[in-house]
């Protein structure tokens, strides 16, 4: 069974930084597209940075300049790696394929203090 753990979340003050790092266990992730999503309680997840088979990115307008997402495909890890952190950023941040989601892993906790 296909499973994604997310790790490398913690508590920083704004203006900080965290890499964050998606593992995949039973599922290949330098096959598909990938994505990074953050979600706060009561509301969805939301799209936050991708990253095509290409190679090629994408990033949400609030996160360009601030968030790198990168692949590692000998270690099948995806990572985010955040600078300049805002309070806004905030939330808990999932890994999941573009399309075809698979289950939600448990998420990694982002917290910016102001």
């Amino acid at each position: 069974q296909a499973q994604l753990v997310e790790s490398g979340g913690g508590l920083v003050q704004s203006g900080g930084s965290l890499s964050l790092s998606c593992e995949g266990s039973g599922i290949v992730l330098s096959r598909t597209g990938m994505a990074w999503f953050r979600q706060n309680p009561g509301k969805q997840h939301e799209l936050v940075a991708s990253i095509a088979l290409n190679g090629i990115p994408h990033y949400i307008g609030s996160a360009k300049g601030r968030f790198t997402i990168s692949r590692d495909n000998a270690k099948n890890i995806v990572y985010l790696q955040m600078s300049n952190l805002k309070p806004e950023d905030t939330a808990v941040y999932y890994c999941n394929r573009v399309s075809y989601l698979l289950p939600w892993g448990q998420g990694t906790h982002v917290t910016v203090s102001s």
